[in-house]
């Protein structure tokens, strides 16, 4: 069971690459608009830290098991959200054995859980709990994990998610697609097990709006800066803003030390090229 309280291991020089696969027929179906992406981003953000990457893969076991043994042969963090219930449509738990190449086994600590959890409904109910109710029985498949799995508390409804360590020491956590569960989840895991990498504040993004801009005209001045600068500049093009117009927000980030006189250099290129600037953004 991860502890919230503690580290798993030493930090090393940099943090960690942070990635989130989403699995899921409903959100390529468009059923469900994913919440994952944004949400995660902004909680990495906010401890100093950014997500490197995110994939979307449909409730089909050989590309989810593919998608999990790309992740589990690197050294990145994954956070898996998706599939871990116990229907027909949730592969996740056997595609993380399968990629790992280990037996699935119900782990005793989620048993306990489930079970609780399974007492107190049927309390709420006013009804008397039947461990070998067929439901019951089959509701301790959510519990079934891969050997050596950890558990992830999930103060919902206790049905915990897991997470397995790959031979490249990558770490996957598998979490709920439901939001509600999944966030809280995650948020424990990253002020647990990756607080030594925190640096809230670390991070500031600023930008500015250009008016009625070609990015080709700007890209000089963008290559300059980051030669400049230890920074990554970026640039947002539109075409149909409702208050712009077509226009660009320009603008750098990374450490704030560096982010000042590259966001002053930024300002003084556009206006010597006669640029219209509309609002400055702090992020």
């Amino acid at each position: 069971m991860i502890d919230p309280t503690t580290t798993l291991s030493e930090p090393a020089s940099q943090p960690p690459a942070f990635g989130l696969l989403i699995i899921g027929d409903e959100i390529l179906s468009g059923k469900r608009a994913d919440k994952h992406l944004p949400q995660v981003a902004q909680m990495l953000a906010a401890r100093g830290l950014s997500l490197a990457w995110a994939r979307c893969v449909g409730d089909d076991r050989a590309r989810i098991t593919a998608a999990l043994h790309e992740a589990f042969a690197g050294n990145e963090v994954v956070f898996s959200c998706g599939g871990i219930g116990a229907t027909p449509d949730d592969h996740t738990r056997q595609c993380a054995a399968a990629a790992l190449g280990v037996e699935l086994a119900l782990h005793p600590e989620a048993s306990a859980l489930i079970e609780q959890r399974m007492r107190e409904t049927a309390a709420e109910r006013g009804e008397a709990f039947d461990p070998a109710r067929p439901d019951n029985v089959h509701r301790y498949n959510m519990g079934v994990f891969p050997l050596g799995a950890r558990l992830i508390l999930n103060p919902y409804n206790k049905i915990p998610g897991f997470s397995c360590t790959g031979p490249g020491g990558a770490e996957v956590h598998f979490l709920p697609g439901f939001p509600v569960m999944a966030w809280p989840m995650i948020e424990s895991v990253l002020d647990g097990q990756y607080l030594a990498w925190q640096r809230p504040g670390a991070w500031l993004e600023r930008s500015v709006v250009v008016m009625g801009a070609m990015e080709a005209a700007l890209t000089p001045l963008m290559e300059g800066i980051e030669r400049d600068h230890a920074v990554k500049v970026f640039s947002l093009p539109s075409v149909d803003h409702p208050q712009f117009g077509r226009h660009i927000e320009l603008g750098v980030k990374g450490e704030p030390a560096a982010v000042g006189g590259a966001f002053a250099q930024l300002l003084e290129g556009l206006l010597q090229q006669g640029a219209i600037l509309g609002p400055e953004m702090v992020r």
